[in-house]
């Protein structure tokens, strides 16, 4: 291919960002058609993988990634051992509620939980993996809350279309 040259500026570009780039973005600072990207991006995920190498190329939240191979999991949980928190049950249930339900007020959240959010719905949004995505036409104009570029990140998702159907979650005699 005329542009495989280009691949170690890509493989730059996605270490050094630590963030997905769009495809658009990484065409234009290297003035190449987007066709090629995704070719020469496809190229080195193929020789990423067929080399065993430690870190891969993935689609996630829009863009592209570079990140480590999912089987080194354990391998890099010792590295990160107790750099940042995880996410208690309490949150991880309310994330899942807001992912599943979007848009969603406090409101409705509190009474599918049964249990107030307030310091719940604060780290969500202090780990910027919710925002606020408007107000609901209703009485008092609650705020509506969704998920954000970084869930999708984080879950390794390219959108929310790709979470899993929730009823395939739930058990066969549960009300959705």
């Amino acid at each position: 291919m005329f542009y495989r040259h280009m691949k170690g500026p890509i493989e730059a570009l996605l270490f050094a960002s630590g963030e997905p780039l769009p495809i658009e973005k990484i065409a234009g600072i290297l003035n190449i058609d987007k066709e090629h990207v995704l070719l020469l991006i496809a190229e080195m995920v193929q020789e990423m993988n067929r080399d065993e190498r430690g870190v891969s190329i993935v689609e996630v939240a829009g863009g592209y990634q570079m990140c480590t191979q999912p089987r080194f999991a354990e391998l890099i949980a010792k590295l990160d051992a107790g750099v940042e928190s995880k996410l208690s049950n309490a949150a991880m249930e309310t994330l899942a509620i807001i992912a599943f339900k979007q848009p969603i007020t406090k409101l409705e959240i509190e009474t599918i939980r049964g249990v107030k959010i307030d310091r719940v719905l604060n780290t969500l949004l202090d780990r910027m993996l919710i925002k606020e995505i408007g107000r609901k036409d209703a009485v008092g104009r609650p705020i509506l809350y969704g998920t954000t570029s970084e869930f999708l990140q984080c879950f390794g998702l390219r959108k929310l279309d790709d979470l899993p159907d929730l009823a395939a979650l739930l058990p066969e005699d549960s009300p959705s």
